[in-house]
């Protein structure tokens, strides 16, 4: 293993979306992480994933081993148990009392391995009047104060994928709470519960959001402040070729260069730039030029300005950017190209270890690695404490 984390042995316990995103992180940069997967309920999979299960051993699902357990049998919950006193942290995305009810709750790790920093990751957190409720990005964020803050004035809240209650204010959120909870712990000797919840990542997001609405420098109404489409030096336009490029000219020079590579200096659409009664004419001075070319063409414009201007690339167009190929920024593990590990380190960098295992793929490995021999290995299997491909269960 590379990167920073290497030596660090994590237990992740299966879960979908935010959960295995974590994992994956900490897996890119060096963490021994071991999926703790359920004994599949009918015969091995042998095709790609579909559904939830995409969410699970898809690229999320890079960069660690799977063993399957079945958590309710004594003898798959002792090896879980055997599998947690020998890691540093474990991170799971259950509802809370789920993990307490399996025997595997922060009291019974805790006892068994003081030094375990125990990642919980759900939506509401681990108690208030919502905690025990089911739940998605999308109703986290609006509880959190900011879906009602992201679309088009007029129009309806528009939800910003589950990038920011899912993955950035709960996976990435979990990891950081990890990572920093190991520093403490290897100065204080002692472990300790990382409670991260969406809603409290989500909001936590919004701190310069609510700050300036603090301050009164924030309207309420969707599309009316300068960076939520409501001026015109920060918004999408239209191509001719039904493209778009990103307008981000925010700073008085920026939105001079601006105006200068589309020809527009000196036209008093733009002479106060930051009076919001002139957005929407001047919005409507842009979005008619922009259309006048196309998107490959303005591209070529701005190339290599500060007018901060971008072309709007898809999933299939930004691996093939020149400034992502020329940073490696997406990278091909088993044929599919996929971003790279994040954040970058000179002297420890991450890595793509292995392409997600199958459910199981490491039982044997793994159990042998916690003593158990081959005979028992067969009987665990035998008996449906544990599932290993290439063994009939």
């Amino acid at each position: 293993m590379s990167g920073p984390l290497a030596g660090v042995r994590v237990v992740e316990l299966a879960g979908v979306g935010p959960t295995p995103y974590c994992g994956m992180l900490l897996a890119d940069l060096g963490a021994d992480v071991v999926r703790v997967d359920r004994v599949p309920a009918g015969p091995p999979r042998t095709g790609p994933a579909e559904g939830l299960d995409a969410l699970v051993d898809g690229i999320l699902g890079r960069g660690r081993r799977s063993v399957a357990l079945d958590l309710k049998h004594p003898d798959g919950l002792a090896a879980a148990r055997d599998l947690v006193a020998r890691a540093d942290a474990l991170v799971e995305g259950f509802r809370p009392g789920v993990t307490e009810r399996l025997g595997l709750g922060p009291r019974e790790c805790l006892a068994r391995n003081p030094r375990l920093v125990y990642g919980r990751l759900t939506g509401w957190g681990q108690d208030g009047p919502l905690a025990a409720t089911a739940g998605h990005d999308l109703d986290y964020i609006a509880v959190a104060g900011v879906l009602a803050h992201v679309g088009n004035r007029g129009g309806r809240p528009v939800p910003p994928l589950n990038l920011v209650g899912d993955f950035a204010g709960g996976g990435l959120l979990m990891a950081f709470g990890i990572a920093t909870a190991l520093v403490e712990t290897s100065r204080s000797g002692r472990g300790q519960v990382v409670d991260a919840a969406m809603v409290d990542g989500a909001a936590s997001l919004m701190t310069m959001m609510f700050e300036m609405h603090g301050r009164g420098g924030w309207d309420e109404r969707r599309g009316t402040n300068a960076n939520d489409s409501g001026s015109h030096f920060y918004d999408t336009y239209e191509t001719a070729d039904g493209g778009h490029v990103a307008v981000a000219a925010m700073e008085p020079r920026f939105h001079a260069e601006l105006l200068d590579r589309l020809g527009l200096t000196g036209d008093p659409a733009f002479a106060d730039q930051w009076n919001p009664a002139t957005w929407d004419a001047a919005s409507a001075r842009l979005a008619a030029v922009f259309r006048t070319r196309t998107r490959a063409e303005w591209a070529d414009v701005f190339a290599g300005s500060d007018a901060c201007v971008a072309p709007v690339l898809t999933m299939s167009e930004a691996p093939r950017h020149p400034h992502n190929v020329a940073r490696a920024t997406f990278v091909e593990v088993a044929g599919v190209s996929q971003p790279g590990p994040v954040p970058r380190f000179d002297r420890t960098p991450g890595a793509v270890a292995r392409a997600a295992p199958t459910v199981g793929e490491h039982t044997e490995e793994v159990l042998a690695e916690l003593g158990r021999t081959p005979e028992r290995i067969a009987e665990l299997v035998a008996s449906g404490a544990a599932a290993a491909p290439g063994r009939l269960n």
